[in-house]
């Protein structure tokens, strides 16, 4: 078997590699018949790091594109890390798994979202969501001051935008210990019952409640989300090493944009764009994919 790895990677490109090997290998089947959350948690880290050896297929700015080439850019990234100072005054991330028993000053828990956290996979029985639930606990007692918890009202996933509802989680917390940046709102439930102390999540400038979800069609929202952009025809994306700032691009997925600031090393820099429809946004450039204009 790794010999006829080792053959087909001497004539595919990384993201063909490594998919096939995932494949073949049984990695993928095994953790997907694995319904236990850490398994669910392995199962998509390896989607993951499959969409992120694509995103490295699909560069132009490199001619080798194989799978060992790719393991020595990785190889690279991990050592830089390595060299940081662990006591430096700077972001720890990590999973909830790994946190457990640590603890720091201040903690984010982000990306609070129904389908999200909790995972969409956790919601076929109850024991799994019991387990999500926990793991929310974990991630809540890290905080020893300070604690800010934040979800998306919409989110990109697969190259769609989509509307973001707040995690289940967050409708559990007692109003009294939090301090809002929403309206709180008690809901019908009876005064003096665990329900009547949840609270509707909603913001300053909207009269719109975010409920627990329920089966509904999918409705479009163009009023509040922008029209996906498409493409111009015949769209290719240029050599991006003269981007100079002032440069007006386009974006195969975020539109039309301006340049407002360049940062960062040759090989890794970070383009700032204002783009019309989406507002700012930071790309590093050997992963962006911008057609300049002008």
């Amino acid at each position: 078997m790794i010999q006829s790895f080792q053959a087909l990677a001497k004539n595919n490109n990384a993201f063909d590699t490594a998919m096939h090997i995932a494949q073949h290998c049984g990695i993928l089947k095994e953790l997907y018949e694995d319904k236990s959350v850490e398994g669910l948690a392995r199962y998509e880290n390896i989607q993951e790091l499959l969409n992120g050896i694509k995103e490295f297929s699909e560069r132009e700015d490199i001619e080798e594109r194989g799978l060992d080439v790719y393991m020595q850019d990785i190889a690279l990234l991990t050592n830089d890390d390595n060299d940081k100072d662990p006591n430096a005054d700077t972001v720890s991330l990590m999973t909830i798994h790994s946190s457990k028993g640590l603890e720091f000053p201040i903690v984010f828990i982000v990306g609070l979202e129904e389908n999200l956290f909790p995972s969409q996979l956790s919601l076929n029985s109850r024991s799994e969501l019991e387990e999500e639930r926990r793991l929310f606990y974990v991630a809540v007692t890290r905080a020893e001051k300070k604690l800010l918890l934040s979800y998306a009202t919409s989110r990109y996933r697969w190259g769609t935008l989509n509307n973001c509802e707040p995690s289940r989680f967050l409708d559990e917390l007692n109003p009294a210990c939090l301090a809002l940046d929403f309206k709180p709102r008690q809901t019908s439930a009876s005064a003096g019952s665990f329900q009547g102390e949840r609270i509707a999540w909603q913001q300053k400038d909207s009269d719109d409640t975010f409920s627990k979800p329920k089966p509904k069609p999918m409705v479009k929202t163009t009023s509040i989300l922008p029209k996906a952009h498409k493409p111009t025809a015949g769209f290719a994306p240029s050599d991006t090493s003269n981007l100079q700032v002032g440069m007006e691009v386009e974006h195969e997925r975020f539109g039309f944009g301006k340049v407002v600031n360049l940062e960062g090393n040759k090989g890794d820099i970070k383009a700032t764009i204002f783009f019309k429809e989406l507002g700012q946004k930071q790309l590093l450039l050997k992963f962006a994919k911008l057609r300049i204009i002008q």
